[in-house]
This record gives structure tokens, sequence and C-alpha cells, in this order.
């Protein structure tokens, strides 16, 4: 086995969106990081991910993706913390260091099992293989390779690390959550998809775990109110999408909708860069509002992404999303606990359109709040970074997070001030924002539901081992209607509460979303709580119990030395006298034993 590549159409699909979205990424942090006393180190780290990144999906083995799998989790750390002489930035990235570490023991057990069985870790040799493998082996090797993907895409129980990356600079959050690292795991289990096949149980697992993380995922998004926050959980829920469609065995249906979803997020992430940019580092929602009058090139292309996440035809994401329910629709011959499935991704699909119309009229409609000297007092703790534009064209940008004191002196404002008037940002960030509205816009025209345009599925057909049918005909058309109309009641519940204040938004958004559902409380709790006290019982024992029962043999070995190095006098008489008795003593015993 060596360390080769492997171009065919899964990875050039893979190749192109990285490169492509990451692109465009660069480019716009050439305008949103300038004046950063780091600006190169930025760039250093940035192309370093993405190198790593197409490592991963370029392998043609186990070993070479894990090469890049824990390049991309490196570099992460390197760029959540990139302004680590903020504690709670530096903390991040350890808690997304640490988070992928536990998947990453399933990937390893999973590859140590892999060779084990078959022979080799070369992808087309595992392929080969795969139908010979028995049911049992291919189920332990597919939960392996799952909480593997569990950590880098982000899915319950080790979602934790994601909400929390967004403290790092704004181009890294639309670079881990729409073009490199958070796809990996989605594309380690696609690329796998002959295993899957011999996986039975371990499907259902993949799907309901996607199935339960998009649903909370999108609750949690409902009650956040900093802008990246609603992003992040958004991208979690989404990756549960995902997971749902490769559980069901829809992989086209999970590139296509990786695809569009890199577009679409890349574009949002960005888009709210430059509103946090313009709001000077603000990230609080409630601070927001009528942003379209003074920032119009962002809230037009955000609103185009809008559409696409939340389902509307004839955006991208209406597309794809739709193809992933039909899969769910008809997954095992449509079975009851499909059917439940399918109504749970709906449900989250419709809290999608609610939470983003919900961000899009706090941000870009209603009343001018951050004039208000009212909103300018502290709501919740939010992390805010401090920084200025400088002329239109170069969005010249100062950290404070970076350096305080440099900060302090280069900029007039730390935060929102009555008199603050947002601008557009400068070119070098706006024509990102164009082009991938653009492809928001049109970017499920790659596999549209008619056989002479599905593209993709052509273009993946050699890569995949089988794939789960779809809906045909009018069933289709059915299920994209319904999507449809929950999406639009989404829309229209967020326009009642949010623009018309028909019903009080506290309603919806209670601690239990706010705090997603406690469970990186449950976390934090268990840490500091029995985690510390059995840590502490675990120490003691190694310390008193297995310390010292090696401490305590050496002891006795040592005093047992002292002991018997006194007959090591150099004197022959001694020898002599040593030997003499130790005979007699023989012939005793012998005596002894023959009369006996």
């Amino acid at each position: 086995m060596g360390l080769g590549l492997l171009a065919d159409p899964l990875s050039v699909t893979m190749l192109l969106f990285v490169t492509g979205v990451g692109a465009f990424i660069h480019m716009y942090s050439i305008g949103y990081m300038k004046g950063d006393r780091d600006f190169s180190k930025f760039f250093l780290y940035l192309n370093l991910f993405v190198l790593s990144m197409i490592t991963l999906v370029l392998g043609d083995n186990l070993l070479v993706t894990f090469l890049g799998w824990e390049g991309v989790g490196l570099c992460s750390y390197f760029l959540i913390s990139f302004w680590f002489s903020d504690e709670a930035n530096a903390t991040a990235g350890k808690k997304a260091f640490v988070t992928n570490r536990v998947g990453d023991w399933g990937y390893m057990v999973g590859m140590f099992l892999t060779w084990t069985v078959v022979g080799s870790l070369n992808y087309v040799d595992i392929d080969a293989k795969a139908s010979t493998i028995s049911g049992v082996t291919a189920t332990a090797l597919v939960l392996l390779f799952f909480a593997a993907a569990t950590g880098k895409s982000a899915q319950i129980p080790l979602f934790v690390w994601l909400p929390d990356a967004m403290l790092g600079p704004t181009p890294v959050s639309a670079l881990i959550h729409a073009a490199t690292m958070v796809t990996s795991g989605v594309y380690l289990l696609v690329r796998l998809n002959p295993l899957l096949l011999q996986a039975g149980w371990a499907n259902d697992v993949i799907a309901w775990g996607g199935g339960i993380t998009a649903l909370v995922a999108a609750t949690t998004a409902v009650a956040q109110h900093d802008i990246k926050k609603v992003l992040a959980y958004s991208t979690i829920s989404q990756l549960g999408f995902l997971f749902m469609a490769v559980g069901t065995g829809s992989f086209v249906a999970a590139i296509f909708h990786m695809v569009t979803h890199a577009f679409f997020k890349a574009l949002l992430f960005l888009g709210s860069g430059s509103v946090i940019l313009g709001m000077s580092h603000e990230q609080d929602m409630r601070r927001y509002g009528n942003l379209r009058k003074y920032m119009p090139i962002t809230a037009g292309t955000m609103m185009v992404a809008w559409l696409a996440i939340s389902g509307i035809p004839p955006f991208s994401g209406f597309w794809s999303k739709d193809e992933i329910l039909g899969g769910l629709w008809t997954w095992h011959g449509g079975s009851f606990s499909a059917r439940v499935l399918w109504a749970l991704a709906l449900l989250a699909a419709l809290l999608t359109a609610f939470y983003m119309t919900r961000l899009i009229i706090l941000t870009f409609f209603g009343s001018e709040k951050w004039r208000d000297p009212v909103n300018l007092e502290p709501f919740d703790a939010v992390p805010a970074l401090a920084g200025a534009h400088g002329d239109d064209d170069d969005a010249v940008v100062v950290h404070a997070a970076a350096d305080a004191g440099d900060a302090a002196d280069a900029h007039d404002h730390h935060g929102l001030t009555v008199d603050h008037t947002p601008r557009e940002s400068g070119w070098l960030m706006t024509v990102p924002l164009i082009v991938l509205g653009a492809l928001s816009l049109i970017g499920g025209i790659i596999n549209l539901p008619w056989h002479s345009a599905e593209n993709l599925s052509r273009w993946l057909h050699p890569v995949l081992a089988a794939e789960h049918e779809g809906p045909a005909g009018i069933e289709v058309a059915g299920l994209a209607a319904i999507a449809t109309v929950g999406a639009l009641i989404g829309l229209a519940l967020a326009y009642l509460i949010y623009a018309k204040r028909r019903i009080e938004a506290a309603k919806v958004e209670p601690e239990l979303f706010a705090r997603a559902w406690y469970i990186d409380w449950a976390y934090t709790w268990f840490s500091g709580g029995p985690g510390r006290v059995a840590w502490d019982a675990i120490n003691w024992f190694d310390h008193h119990v297995i310390d010292g029962a090696v401490n305590g043999a050496a002891a006795v070995a040592q005093g047992t030395g002292r002991v018997v190095r006194k007959v090591q006098n150099g004197q022959v008489r001694s020898y002599a006298l040593g030997i003499g008795v130790g005979a007699a003593l023989v012939l005793g015993f012998v005596m002894v034993r023959m009369t006996w």
C-alpha cells in the first residue's frame, strides 16, 4: 500500500466545490482581515486548511485520508483560536480539538479493523471485498466510521464544538461550515458506500442520528440572538439532513445537498461578516434593523441564500433538500418508521425557514434599533470583536482580539454608538457575495429531478455500489408541494412574530432552545462534577495503588539487594564457607528425605 491519490467522480466533485468556494472565501478574507497584525499567518493557516481538505478528498486509501483528516482538525484549532489573546477564543479552539479527538478514536479503530479484515486500506480493495465481509463485521466498521464522522461533521452527541467555532474570524467560519471540515464526515461515509450496503441496521443509526440532530439544532437556532450562532446551529441541522440521506442510501442526494449547502452557507456566513463589520463587530441581532437601506448588496445576496436554505423554488436548496425528503419517504419501502423520520425532517425544514426568516427580518427590516440608546445596553454576554472600517474599497479591519492595545489606538469606537451609521463593505467582500448568490440561485441545475437533467447522478454512478430509488411521477410533485408549503408556513410564522408582532417572540424562544437542550451544559456539569470526582478517584488509585505497587516492588528489590550484596565481599574464604554450608544443608535435606 502506498501513499497515492485517487481522482474519480466523487473526489473530483469534492475538489471542485472545496477549491471553488474556498477561492471566494480567500478573496473575501483579503478585505476582512486587512489591518490585522497577523495577516500573513492567517493566510498560512487558511491555505494549509484547504490543502489538508484536498489531501483528505484525494487520498486513495484510509491512511492518506486520515492525514488530511487530522490536518483539517489541527488547522481548525489554529484558526478558531486565531485571536487567542481572548480566553474565549482559545477555549473554543481547544474544545474543537479535543472533541474531534473523540471521533478520531472511531476512525483509527475502524482503520485497524479494516486492515485486519480486508488486508488493505485502499478504497479500491475495500470496494472489491465489501460484499465478502460478514454483516456483523461490516456493521462494526460502519459504526466506527460513523463515530468518526459524528465528530468531524458535528452530529449529536459531538456537535458541541461547532457553535463555539464561530468565535474565529468569519471567513474561517465560512470555510469550516461550508467547504471543508464538516463535510469530511459525510464524504468518508459516501466513499465507503459499498460497506454501508452490507451494514444492515447501522444505516438506521446513521439516518436517525441525523434526523434527531437536524431537529435539535433547528429548534436551538430558533432561540439564538448571535447572528453567527444561528448560522452555526443551522449548519448542524443541515448536516443532519446529509446524514439522513447517507443512512437511507441516497448518496447522490447527500452530495447534491452538500454542494448547494456550500454555496448558500458560505454566502450566509460571509454576508453575516459584512453585517458584523458594518455594525462595528456587534453580533446581537436585537441591535440590528433596517440594514438593507445601508448595505443593499449584502442584504440582497443574503436574501437569496435565505430563500435557498428555506427550500423555496427555484433556488438551489429546494431541489437538493427535496431529493433527501423524497428518499426518506420511500425508505424501507415506505415503512412507518420511514414516514416518521420523513415527518421529523419536514418539521426541521419548516423550522429552517422560520429561523432564517427571523434572521433576515431582525437584521434587514424593522426599526433601526442601533440608533436607540436603550439598545446599546448589554443584553446577554455575546462575544464581540472591536474593529473599524477603513475606506470602502479596502474595508480595513483592526481586530481588538488580536491585540487589544494596538486596536484601541487604531480606531475611534469600541462597539455601537448612537450616531453610528452602517455602510456597505468594499468590493473585495461584495464580489464573492454576488457570485455565491448566483450559485445559490442556479446551483440546483446540476441535478434536477428529470432523467435528462440528472447530471450529478450520472456523474457519480461509477463510484456508487447502489443508489436508493426515490419517488417518481406525481408522487415527486406532491412531496415537493408539501415541502414548499411547509417552508412557506415557516416564513409566514416568522413574519407574524417578528415583523407584525402578532405573537410574543419569547413564547417561541424558550430557555430550553436557547441553551441547546442543555447538552453542552450537561457536559460541563459532568466534567466539573461527577467527572471531576471520578478523575480524582482514578488519580488517587493510580498514585497510591498502581504507583504504590510498582514502587513497593522496587523497594523490596532494593532492600533485598542491600542485604544480599553484603555476602559479595570478595574474600575467597567467605565464598568457600558459603559453599560448604550450602553443601551441608543439601546433604542434610537428602538424608532427611531418605528416612521418610
